[in-house]
């Protein structure tokens, strides 16, 4: 993690490295880490907090993790915080940080199903991992509520507190089959039987309980803090993630080493939740999705399609500076293309059904990839007209279980910032560097200058020759060295057809979002064999890096929601101005001062109909940053009483110098 801040006196950019040695590139997921949540006083967010990504599995059973979702955040020890107003600190470990909170998570689980199934005799279990945060156990049962979280949330601190041994005992698989028969636990048999090492493992608490288990735990329950330990959500989940399979009642908890993490944690979600894009998305009427027409597909409404109005204009501005042709191509395309391109024998499951067009087969399209290689095929090419970089704000549409769905974050129609650049093998780190400065300028425009950087390397299957993907490797990682990046190396955890960088940026609560990627691939121009003629007039391959830096508008827009927490910057505002009058007899001069702002391009707007305290009151309440107040005064000398969300009362000014300060403060992204 490094942090590029911008300083008030000047337009460079400093880079401030770690402070202390970064972690070991040969260390692969899950990472060792800490979290640390930060209060601290003075600013408009309550809380801040860092973390880095950890990759969470059960040692039996794995746990698929939501690539949209943010990682937790923690502390790492390369991460440098640039805010100075903080207090007191709360250490929140983590899995890998910690053992000991790993063993209790897991053993919470446990203590759980055992609980439940006190409380509930007929359920049948399942799996119960622990997870980033804590712990879930799935059942087979009638469906719980509330109250029932509560008695089991005490019949969990009775089991804690009689302090009952966790013993390990190790069994034949005749044996283990033997018990789960005498006990009835279908799921247990089927977990048996994907269990492939001998001898198989059994977890007891007390006499009472077992499980099927591979551990770790803690030595007796007793080593639990019951008041660190809290059930959250009820859910359902279908067994193995099959919608063929039955509904199980998935439970799931937290747990900490001490009341105090647990307190810090709860905050978090506290604030996370009052951040959450789809309760402010509906709140200040930015987006919906709407049931009638289909889950998973977004309809922008006017304040929302403002803001995304202008993240499309300046991605458009930025690209064209930096040599970028924009690129429109169709939603759809021959069945055979997807075919060609691989997409229809790898990626089949994420496409949605092909249908019949005057009897050729279209499907609509999961990527825009193959579109920019017939652009490119379309004439011959020499290796003087390298670099070719043509861009593309693509709308895809890929195919989600319902049950994944989730707001703006996992949808299934959304429209990437795709970009793909042809290239010579000696263009490939100059091309990457550009794509890295590219990325930057436009993240910190949005005010995000905290970066994690990993570039992943050859995995054990893959395509291309050995000195290909040295050179393309190397290229990566020169270019990270010039740009002067910090990043971390995932051994063989590039895709089939290169290698890769990611880039994720973290926001006002410290948490992770995977937005940039650059991959470099050999795969698709051998598939669409496209060529170049080089200066002895023999046709070779190009390379093709494929990059997008804000990945989907419809997630970015979701990440800009939370991390402002809808309070958008001036110059991103959907609404800038509301003109307010204090008495109807104002209204004449109110909307001549709106149509002004408007000429000029700032967004504003008349709000009437009620008395003024309320008009402020709802103008705050959609977060609108600026307040022009009208009355008999105002229109007499020609002026507006300016009121700001957070700064309150500014003063009296004409409607020039208002207009003026903000298209000055919209240009120049600083505050009116």
């Amino acid at each position: 993690m490094f942090v590029l801040q911008r300083m008030a006196s000047t337009t460079g950019l400093l880079l401030h490295p770690p402070l202390v040695r970064p972690i070991s590139p040969n260390v692969s997921t899950p990472r060792f880490l800490l979290a640390v949540a930060t209060q601290f006083a003075g600013n408009r967010d309550k809380s801040l907090f860092h973390r880095k990504k950890a990759n969470e599995f059960s040692t039996s059973i794995a746990v698929a993790t939501d690539s949209s979702a943010p990682s937790i955040p923690t502390q790492n020890e390369d991460l440098v915080d640039t805010h100075k107003e903080e207090s007191e600190k709360i250490v929140l470990p983590t899995n890998e940080s910690s053992e000991k909170l790993l063993r209790i998570r897991h053993s919470c689980a446990h203590v759980m199903a055992m609980a439940v199934q006190k409380l509930f005799p007929d359920a049948k279990v399942t799996i119960g991992p622990w997870i980033e945060n804590g712990f879930y156990y799935d059942f087979d049962m009638e469906p719980l509520g509330d109250k029932d979280l509560k008695k089991i949330k005490k019949e969990m601190e009775r089991i804690i507190s009689r302090n009952l041994p966790l013993v390990r005992e190790e069994v034949s698989r005749d044996e283990a089959q033997r018990r789960i028969e005498a006990i009835n636990e279908p799921y247990k048999m089927e977990i048996l039987e994907s269990i492939k090492e001998d001898p198989i493992t059994i977890y007891h608490i007390g006499n009472e309980w077992w499980d099927l288990c591979a551990g770790p735990h803690v030595e007796s329950t007793g080593k639990i803090n019951k008041r660190a330990v809290e059930l959250e959500t009820v859910a359902g989940a279908y067994w193995r993630g099959d919608e063929k399979n039955p509904m199980l009642q998935r439970i799931y908890g937290t747990a900490w080493e001490t009341e105090e993490q647990l307190k810090a944690y709860l905050h978090f979600k506290e604030e996370a939740k009052r951040r959450d894009h789809r309760r402010l998305g509906k709140d200040l009427d930015l987006f919906s999705i709407q049931d009638d027409a289909g889950g998973g597909l977004v309809f922008w409404h006017p304040k929302g399609a403002v803001v995304r109005s202008i993240i499309e204009d300046l991605w458009k501005k930025l690209h064209r500076e930096r040599g970028y042709d924009l690129l429109y191509t169709p939603h759809v395309a021959k069945a055979a293309l997807w075919k060609t391109s691989g997409h229809s024998d790898f990626y089949s499951e994420n496409m949605y059904n092909q249908m019949d067009v005057e009897d050729e087969l279209y499907q609509l399209r999961p990527m825009n990839c193959p579109y920019h290689i017939l652009f490119y095929k379309r004439r011959l090419t020499s290796y003087q007209d390298f670099p070719i970089r043509v861009a593309e704000l693509g709308t895809v549409y890929r195919y989600e279980l319902s049950g994944s769905l989730h707001g703006l974050f996992r949808v299934r129609g959304f429209t990437q910032d795709d970009a793909h650049i042809f290239c010579l093998d000696d263009q490939i780190k100059d091309e990457i560097r550009g794509v890295l400065d590219l990325t930057e300028e436009l993240l910190l425009q949005f005010g995000f200058n905290k970066f994690e950087v990993n570039l992943s390397t050859r995995p054990p299957k893959s395509v291309g020759n050995d000195e290909i993907w040295e050179k393309a490797t190397c290229a990566l990682k020169d270019a990270l060295s010039d740009k002067g990046w910090g990043y971390q190396i995932d051994e063989g955890g590039g895709a089939f057809y290169g290698p890769k960088i990611d880039i994720k940026i973290e926001d006002a609560l410290g948490r992770k979002w995977q937005c940039s990627t650059i991959q470099v691939d050999f795969n698709l121009p051998q598939r669409f064999d496209i060529t170049y003629v080089n200066s002895n007039s023999e046709k070779k391959r190009p390379i093709m890096i494929h990059r997008a830096v804000l990945g989907s508008l419809e997630r970015f827009f979701g990440i800009l929601i939370e991390n402002y927490a809808g309070d958008f910057p001036l110059w991103l505002s959907p609404i800038q101005v509301r003109v307010l009058p204090v008495t109807d007899a104002q209204l004449p001069y109110c909307k001549e001062v709106t149509e002004k702002l408007r000429a000029i391009g700032v967004r504003a707007e008349v709000c009437q109909g009620e008395r003024l305290p309320k008009l402020i009151r709802n103008a705050e309440t959609q977060k609108i940053p600026l307040m022009a107040v009208v009355g008999a005064k105002e229109v007499e000398t020609r002026t507006v009483t300016v009121r700001s969300r957070f700064g309150g009362e500014i003063g009296t000014i004409t409607v020039d110098d208002f207009a003026g300060r903000i298209k000055f403060a919209s240009e120049n992204r600083t505050p009116f």
